[in-house]
C-alpha cells in the first residue's frame, strides 16, 4: 500500500503556526517595539542594494522560526535549487522556467536537455545589443532614409508591463533623442493616441508576442502598417520599422517582419519574467547595452543572494514567507505596494501581474485541489498621492492589509529638499500604521471629546519598508528579482505551479469567437448564453444606431 503524502495543513510546521496564531492576535506593535528596544534594528535584512525593514509586522521572534520551518518542510531550499537547476519547475506545461539564466553572466553555463541555455541567451543579447546601437547612432534608418526617432512597442501583459516600467522608471539614463511609447489595449484610442504626433517615417515598432498569435498586439500591429502605408504610401517597403520578439519566427515572417528582424525567446520565457529576454529590446535601446547590463546585474544579483542565503537573511524568502502569514493565518485578502517615487509609479501595475497570474491558482501541481487561500489581491498606487487616497482605509478601515513601501535615499532628478519631504512621508506611513494614536493621547492633546472616536488610529497596520539609494538600472533589477523570487517562495509553500496561466486562455477563446459576431455581416444564430447573446444584440444596435 502506498503511503499518503502529508499535506500542507498536516505539516508540523502548520499546526504550530495555527497554535501560535492566537498569541500574536493578542499582540501589539506598541508592546513588541516596548519590550525589544532592538527589534526595529534586528528584524532587517540587507541585498543586492535595497534594506528591508519588516520590523512593524504582526510577528515574533517565534513567528519568523515557525516560518523558517514551515519552508523546510515544504522544501523551499530544494525547489529554488531545481529551479536554478534548470528542472521542470513548470508542470503543467512540462518545461523549465528559466528566467534566472536570462541574466547568468557569459562565463556561467546551464545545460539543459543538451543545450547551453546561457550561450544561446548572450548570443541572442549581442544581436539585441547591436541593433539598439544601431537605433541610439542613427545609423538604423527608416524607409526613406531618416534615423529612427521613436520606438513604439506593441506587446500586451509581461511583454507591455515590464519595459513600460523600465523605461518610464529608468528615464534619466535613457538616450536623448530618440522617445518611447508603449501599447497594449486593442481599443483603437490608444494606438491613435501614442502615435498622434510622430512622424511615421521615424517611427519603429517592436512587436512582442511570444506566440505571434496575441490579438491584442497583432492588431495593432496591422493598425501601425496601415498607418505607416498611408502616410509612406501602399508600396514602400517597410521592414525597416518593424521588429519582432517572439518564440515563433515563422510566425513573424507572416506579418512581414523579416528573419533578421526578428528576435527570438524561448518557450521557457514566461511573460511576466520575459523583461530579461528579447522582450526587453525596447527596454535595451533606450538604456543602450551597458545600461540594459546593469540592469541585469541587479537581477543577477538577487538571484544569488536568493539562491545562497539562508532563510533567516533571505530578502525574497523573508518576504514571501511573511506573506503566507498573512494570507493563510491572519485572514489578509489583499496586500498594498506604494512607491514613493514616481519613477517608480508602474511597479504597483507591474507587480499585479507578477502575483496574481502567478499564483492565483486554485490546485497544486500535482492536479489536487490547494486546501488553504492563495494569491492575495495585489494593488497600490503612488506614494503621496495614496496617502490622499487610498490611506484612509489602510489607517482606519475594518480590513488588514500589508502594505510594501518602496523608497529611496537619494533623488535621481530634483531638489534634495523636496526629496526628503518624501522620504519623511514613507517613515511617517509607516510609524502611523503600526503604533496609531489612542484616545488618551488624543485627550491629552485637548481633543474635544465628541472628535475623539473619530480621531483614533487602531495601530497594528502592518508594512515593510523596502530602502534603496538611488534609482539605478540595478537597482531596478533587484528590485524587480526580489518580488519574482518572493513569489515563487509564496508558490512554493502552496505547492502551486507559479509558472502558468491557464485562467487567461478560456477568455482569449472566446473572444476569438465572438469576435466575427459582432460584425455587420453576421446572420447566423447566436449560441451563448442569454446574457452574452442579449449584450451582443445590443452592442450592434448602439453601435449601428445614428447621430
Amino acid at each position: 500500500m502506498v503511503e499518503r503524502a502529508e499535506t500542507l495543513r498536516e505539516t508540523s510546521a502548520w499546526r504550530r503556526l495555527e497554535w501560535h496564531r492566537a498569541d500574536v492576535r493578542h499582540s501589539r506593535l506598541r508592546g513588541l517595539f516596548d519590550g525589544d528596544p532592538g527589534r526595529g534594528e534586528r528584524l532587517a535584512a540587507e541585498a543586492a542594494g535595497l534594506y528591508l525593514d519588516y520590523s512593524k509586522h504582526l510577528l515574533t521572534d517565534e513567528t519568523l522560526e515557525l516560518l523558517r520551518k514551515l519552508a523546510a518542510e515544504r522544501g523551499l531550499p530544494s525547489r529554488i535549487a531545481a529551479m536554478f537547476r534548470g528542472d521542470r519547475v513548470n508542470v503543467s506545461e512540462d518545461r523549465p522556467a528559466l528566467h534566472i539564466a536570462l541574466r547568468m553572466p557569459r562565463s556561467r553555463s546551464l545545460v539543459v536537455d543538451g543545450v547551453d541555455v546561457v550561450r544561446q541567451v548572450h548570443e541572442e543579447q549581442d544581436r539585441i545589443n547591436a541593433l539598439a546601437e544601431a537605433v541610439r547612432s542613427g545609423s538604423w534608418v527608416g524607409a526613406t532614409g531618416r534615423p529612427i526617432r521613436t520606438v513604439v512597442n506593441l506587446g500586451i501583459g509581461g511583454s507591455h508591463l515590464g519595459p513600460a516600467l523600465a523605461c518610464e522608471a529608468l528615464r534619466p539614463y535613457a538616450t536623448a533623442g530618440v522617445r518611447y511609447r508603449f501599447v497594449s489595449s486593442v481599443d483603437p484610442a490608444a494606438l491613435a493616441e501614442a502615435i498622434r504626433d510622430l512622424d511615421p517615417a521615424e517611427t519603429l515598432f517592436v512587436v512582442v508576442s511570444k506566440t505571434m498569435t496575441t490579438l491584442e498586439t497583432l492588431t495593432n500591429a496591422r493598425a501601425a502598417e496601415g498607418w505607416l502605408r498611408d502616410a509612406l504610401g501602399g508600396e514602400v517597403q517597410l521592414q525597416r520599422h518593424f521588429l519582432g520578439v517572439t518564440a515563433h519566427p515563422d510566425a513573424a515572417a507572416a506579418l512581414g517582419i523579416p528573419p533578421d528582424n526578428v528576435f527570438r525567446i524561448w518557450d521557457w520565457v514566461g511573460g511576466r519574467t520575459s523583461l530579461c529576454s528579447a522582450a526587453g529590446l525596447t527596454t535595451c535601446i533606450a538604456l543602450g547595452p551597458d545600461g540594459f547590463r546593469e540592469l541585469l546585474d541587479g537581477f543577477r544579483a538577487m538571484d544569488e543572494h536568493f539562491v545562497t542565503t539562508p532563510l533567516g537573511g533571505n530578502l525574497p524568502a523573508i518576504a514571501g514567507l511573511i506573506a503566507v502569514w498573512y494570507r493563510n493565518f491572519l485572514g489578509a485578502q489583499s496586500t498594498a505596494v506604494v512607491p514613493h517615487s514616481h519613477a517608480l509609479r508602474l511597479l504597483p501595475p507591474y507587480l499585479q501581474q507578477l502575483a496574481m497570474e502567478s499564483n492565483g491558482k486554485r490546485v497544486t501541481a500535482s492536479g489536487e485541489p490547494v486546501e488553504v487561500d492563495t494569491a492575495p489581491v495585489t494593488w497600490g498606487g503612488e506614494g503621496t498621492d495614496a496617502q490622499h487616497a487610498f490611506f484612509q482605509l489602510l489607517h482606519q478601515g475594518t480590513v488588514l492589509c500589508p502594505v510594501d513601501l518602496v523608497a529611496l535615499a537619494r533623488p535621481a532628478t530634483g531638489d534634495s529638499e523636496g526629496h526628503d519631504l518624501l522620504a519623511a512621508n514613507v517613515f511617517a506611513q509607516a510609524a502611523a500604521l503600526a503604533f496609531g494614536r489612542t484616545a488618551e493621547e488624543l485627550d491629552a492633546l485637548g481633543v474635544d471629546e465628541r472628535e475623539i472616536p473619530h480621531r483614533v488610529l487602531p495601530g497594528d497596520r502592518p508594512t515593510s519598508v523596502i530602502l534603496a539609494r538611488l534609482l539605478r538600472p540595478a537597482t531596478l533589477g533587484a528590485l524587480i528579482a526580489f518580488y519574482e523570487h518572493s513569489v515563487f517562495t509564496q508558490a512554493a509553500i502552496w505547492e502551486i505551479d507559479a509558472f502558468d496561466q491557464w485562467g487567461v486562455e478560456l477568455g482569449k477563446e472566446l473572444a476569438l469567437r465572438l469576435t466575427p459576431e459582432l460584425g455587420e455581416g453576421w446572420k447566423r444564430e447566436l449560441l451563448h448564453d442569454s446574457s452574452t447573446n442579449a449584450l451582443v444584440r445590443r452592442y450592434r444596435q448602439l453601435r449601428d444606431a445614428g447621430d
